[in-house]
């Protein structure tokens, strides 16, 4: 099923197919900076700055808040990254062996629409930022983020690790001194060390949204070490992986923490702008540079995934780094059309958007590790996840599909966002715990209900 695609070769060759071991290649430390590099950019000191100025909180509490979604969140991040070694398969192509082949099409269909929605959001700050940076009008900024996206998307995996590894060096050398700059150099107001305003509706949004972060980036993480060589483990893989991406989340968002505490009234950006007065320009070209690598991430597992519900839908397509390609430009026109119309109130409920992908995120992420580490303790038939009829996993797990659309209905009363609160949300004053909510009901009874036709299922003889 799988020709031997060259190692070395400029352009990856593979899309969706498993990797063969002898094509394995790369390191547990590489995992830390493909996620710190790629956290380090302006999306992240915005999430961050949604702490102080959209919740309210003092500096103190939203640092608290970022901290602890972060090093929670991440936890369920990187144990979906553990499995890309082991599988050698992209992580939503995995989801078959979950939902089955067509029952896991609604999942990837969703993730695809995440990832858009991202690609759009960093276009869009990283086109402001390298319009105050040149001049440029700023759609012709946005665009030429979103194109030098799609040229890494096109080149793939290796350019991806190399850009994020470069990035990890220059980025996190940007972030300190902006912070120098912000505290020690140009200072702050003093009123930005207050210790008013507290509130657990706060801390809990914040807490949440930090969270989210990092499970928004489960659908993807086997992306980045299906390459990794089998024997790298599960150990290694999780904590390279969770390293980089809490230690590179938390720092830029502890920066918009202290940036939205500082200067509430003013747009993150502009803040950001004033108290780096003096190295702003370097600042914000080099964070601006950052987001088109994280961007390339955003569309090259855009494109995986898409990928996968055509190869769903047509077995026998083989497809290729053209496919790959043409995919890739597809989706950012797709993204790039309302990141240039709505330009300048796109970010305004980026709030909402987080709590409503965290609600439809939660119920996929604990079916899939209670399904691998709990259930097949890693053992797949990988061949079945390629067959239309889904091999051994069948078209439909109603199990699994019932489960999610269950996780989805019990986290509803829990929500609290501007758009929607629950009445649950509303007893807690205000406060979500959906999330929370969600992963307690769906871990244990996806468990109790599947644990019975997974032992049926290790019975039958392996696919030939």
């Amino acid at each position: 099923m799988n020709d031997k695609a060259p190692v070395s070769a400029p352009v990856e060759q593979r899309t969706i197919e498993h990797v063969p071991v002898d094509e394995r290649h790369g390191r547990a430390r590489d995992l830390f900076t493909v996620w710190f590099g790629s956290n380090i950019m302006l999306l992240t000191i915005i999430t961050g700055a949604l702490a102080t100025t959209v919740f309210g909180l003092p500096l103190w509490a939203g640092a608290v808040a970022i901290i602890l979604g972060n090093v929670i969140g991440g936890v369920v991040m990187a144990l979906h990254a553990a499995q890309g070694p082991q599988m050698g398969v992209p992580q939503m192509l995995q989801t078959r062996a979950q939902f089955g082949s067509y029952g896991s099409l609604l999942v990837v269909v969703l993730v695809v629409f995440m990832y858009l929605g991202f690609f759009a959001s960093n276009a869009v700050l990283g086109g402001q930022a390298l319009a105050k940076v040149t001049g440029l009008p700023t759609n012709w900024s946005i665009t030429i983020i979103g194109l030098i996206s799609v040229v890494a998307t096109i080149v793939g995996y290796r350019l991806i690790h190399r850009v994020t590894a470069f990035l990890s060096v220059v980025a996190g050398g940007a972030l300190v001194v902006a912070f120098i700059w912000m505290v020690g150099v140009n200072g702050v107001p003093g009123d930005t060390w207050h210790t008013s305003g507290f509130s657990w509706a706060g801390f809990m949004a914040t807490l949440s949204v930090a969270a989210l972060w990092q499970i928004a980036y489960a659908p993807y993480v086997s992306d980045y070490t299906r390459y990794m060589p089998k024997d790298t483990g599960q150990r290694a893989a999780f904590w390279g992986t969770y390293a980089g991406c809490v230690l590179g989340s938390v720092l830029p968002m502890l920066l918009g923490v202290l940036v939205g505490a500082a200067l509430p009234g003013d747009e993150t950006l502009e803040g950001l702008s004033t108290l780096t007065r003096g190295v702003s320009t370097g600042v914000f070209a080099i964070f601006a540079i950052g987001i088109t690598a994280t961007n390339a991430m955003n569309l090259y597992c855009g494109a995986l995934s898409t990928i996968t519900v055509g190869q769903n839908l047509f077995p026998r397509w083989r497809p290729g780094a053209g496919s790959r390609a043409v995919t890739a430009i597809v989706l950012f026109v797709i993204a790039i059309i309302p990141a240039l119309v709505s330009a300048d109130d796109f970010l305004a409920n980026y709030a909402n958007f987080l709590a409503l992908l965290l609600c439809v995120l939660i119920p996929w992420t604990a079916v899939n590790l209670v399904d691998y580490y709990l259930l097949r303790h890693g053992v797949y038939d990988i061949d079945s996840l390629f067959e239309r009829d889904g091999g051994r996993y069948g078209k439909f797990n109603w199990i699994a599909i019932a489960c999610y659309f269950i996780g989805i209905a019990v986290q509803i009363p829990f929500l609290s966002t501007t758009l929607f609160t629950g009445f649950a949300a509303k007893a807690l004053g205000s406060v979500d715990i959906s999330w929370i909510v969600g992963l307690a009901v769906i871990c244990p009874l996806y468990y109790v209900l599947m644990r019975p036709k997974v032992s049926a299922l290790a019975a039958q003889p392996a696919a030939a």
